[in-house]
């Protein structure tokens, strides 16, 4: 007869016990570790780490109140203060002051989706994070908080590109598209990635993939340029670096924007603002500009943001993109077959109070809707989410009165709580506030960054190879730092003792005249100089030799100062230091144009708004870019 060992049978006793509680269908907290986020004393399906996600969303959803599931489909700006707390201070300034905060909004309207502008310290940014996911934590079901930012990696003036800070620094988009590398674009999105994940950002409000075929637009300097196909090349990239293979813990969601393409307005004109007058397609030039998009949905996007602009006779009501079901539901949703989430543009529903004026909701073609029922049109035409507001309360009204179904709120809270979870929020939503400053300002990201600054720059005009210049010329600067420029050579006090004068210049805007302050900061108008700052600057070329370096946020009208520069160098988002590095042969300028610049303002105005590369006579084509070689 076979004996048993006593080691033997508590052996085989210790592997029964393990195989029952590995079998057993409702695992303890001993099996699993978890977070009792409902605080019921077990653990549920949600709650299970291992169960899948499609099982956890369909447990929360039936655990949900209808007030819980509107509270999700929505997004606003949020603040952390300078120590790091989350309560309004007395005397607060800027959004701090406009905002309500993520207290309020957690524990009043059920919303967990925000967004930062202006931030702290990234270490006290860090701690806020943290601490908002604690008060989540501390709700009914204990959904936590996901955070989105726009742009912050790039060296820019750009409105819409949040300070870098800490953050690496590199050039913007544009810079990417005349360096037209998608390894390089894929290396920033990772960097930018694990920026990003250290404070706990989990979605990008970019990339931006319009094309910049109306060389009016303001917003051209957060795009990849006019070429649909360089576009579509570079984002495929940036997704795949923020996102990864497959949308994950370790990835941040990208908000690809804006469907679907917004860069052929009117004359240029921003439908931020009601003096907007529509996207208009006058070259039949549609589908062009869904190329890019293409391409997003090949790399999985994870999320969608239409604009605000009405695409004018393309569709079968003139309404804005995000109030439009031939373009949400029709083309995104059944054409693309895209059933991620769908987030509209910032300030669709309710006017903004900036203090002295208001500035009416982009409503554009149901500005006559009332809030409510703005809000069923766009969950109608097959939106999500609404971006830069909170009211909650408008969709529970909806649901209430019988407008809106409840199983048409949980299509879209089903898709934002997936993208919740497979971000891994449920199971660990906070930061370790020790490694922020490891990975932020860590010395390969900013030195990375700066480079690609460098590379950008696209040189234009190169009269005799004066450039690179040699040794340490006499220089007169203008626009540079003195104390940054005597590291490259004598400066001297006027253009008359000088060998050469070194002149950094930005494309011309005119402001919009408007009580809007919004609207007064964005760079639309004529992009040629007007005298008297022409003269003054030609003056200068007429006296000595001239680099001229001009940043490229719109594509300039600039004949005249092309024809009498020395030299001339275009760069998207630089540093004093890294023009100068430039001009000086420290490094080399890399960069083809993202676009072509006209030769003259009525170019631009007879071209077409919805085409690439069509003014006549372009000063510089698309794809021009000398080398030093």
């Amino acid at each position: 007869m076979h004996h048993t060992t006593p080691f033997k049978f508590a052996s085989s006793l210790i592997l029964t016990l393990l195989l029952s509680i590995c079998s057993c269908n409702s695992p303890t907290k001993k099996a699993i570790d978890y977070r009792d986020l409902n605080k019921n004393g077990k653990m549920d399906v949600y709650e299970d780490p291992s169960a899948p996600v499609e099982e956890r969303v369909s447990d929360l959803l039936t655990q949900m109140t209808i007030e819980e599931k509107a509270g999700l489909m929505f997004i606003n700006g949020t603040f952390v203060n300078a120590d790091g707390t989350l309560e309004k201070q007395p005397g607060a300034e800027g959004f701090a002051a406009r905002l309500p905060s993520s207290l309020q909004s957690i524990n009043e309207m059920k919303m967990n989706h925000f967004n930062f502008w202006q931030i702290p310290d990234v270490q006290m940014l860090a701690r806020g994070y943290n601490a908002m996911q604690k008060v989540a934590e501390g709700s009914r079901l204990g959904i936590p908080v996901t955070i989105a930012s726009d742009p912050r990696n790039h060296f820019s003036a750009n409105i819409f590109a949040m300070a870098a800070n800490s953050f690496s620094q590199w050039c913007e988009t544009l810079g990417f598209a005349a360096i037209g590398d998608p390894q390089l674009v894929r290396q920033f999105a990772e960097i930018a990635k694990d920026e990003y994940l250290a404070v706990g950002m989990k979605v990008s409000l970019h990339p931006q993939i319009d094309l910049a075929t109306e060389p009016r637009w303001p917003r051209i300097s957060g795009t990849f340029g006019e070429d649909a196909e360089l576009t579509a090349k570079l984002v495929k990239a940036y997704i795949e670096g923020f996102q990864g293979d497959t949308l994950g813990p370790n990835s941040v969601a990208t908000m690809t924007k804006h469907f679907p393409g917004g860069g052929p307005q009117k004359e240029g004109l921003d439908p931020h603002f009601e003096f907007q007058k529509g996207q208009v397609y006058p070259g039949n030039n549609f589908n062009y500009h869904l190329i890019p998009f293409e391409a997003a949905f090949e790399a999985g996007t994870a999320s969608i943001m239409p604009y605000y602009g009405i695409p004018t006779d393309q569709t079968d009501e003139n309404v804005a993109m995000s109030f439009n079901k031939m373009i949400i539901t029709d083309l995104l949703r059944n054409k693309y077959k895209f059933d991620g989430v769908v987030c509209t543009d910032w300030g669709l529903i309710t006017d903004a109070n900036l203090g002295n004026t208001v500035w009416p909701a982009r409503a554009w073609g149901v500005e006559n809707l009332s809030e409510e029922d703005r809000v069923k049109k766009a969950i109608d035409a097959g939106v999500d989410q609404f971006g830069g507001e909170s009211v909650p309360h408008l969709v529970v009204s909806l649901v209430k009165s019988g407008k809106l179904t409840e199983d048409r709120i949980d299509v879209s809270a089903r898709r934002l709580l997936k993208q919740k979870f497979q971000l891994g929020l449920f199971d660990n939503p906070f930061v370790d506030e020790t490694n922020v400053t490891q990975v932020i300002g860590k010395p390969s990201s900013i030195a990375a960054g700066e480079a690609s600054q460098r590379r950008a720059m696209t040189l234009l005009k190169n009269d005799s190879k004066v450039l690179p210049l040699q040794g340490k010329p006499k220089i007169f600067v203008k626009n540079i730092a003195d104390s940054i420029a005597a590291r490259y050579g004598t400066v001297v006090k006027s253009p008359k003792e000088a060998d050469f004068a070194i002149i950094r210049l930005n494309t011309p805007w005119v402001p919009v005249e408007s009580e809007n302050f919004m609207a007064r900061g964005f760079h639309h108008g004529d992009l040629d100089f007007k005298n008297p700052e022409k003269k003054e600057i030609l003056d200068l070329l007429n006296t000595v030799p001239t680099i001229v370096n001009i940043y490229l946020d719109r594509p300039a009208v600039i004949p005249e100062i092309n024809a009498k520069a020395k030299a001339l160098i275009a760069d998207y988002g630089a540093s004093d230091e890294a023009v100068l590095d430039v001009i000086f042969g420290k490094a080399s300028p890399g960069g083809k144009l993202p676009f072509e610049l006209p030769s003259s303002m009525e170019a631009v105005r007879n071209q077409k708004e919805d085409l690439p590369y069509d003014s006549k006579d372009p000063l510089y084509t698309f794809g021009f870019g000398l080398s030093y070689e």
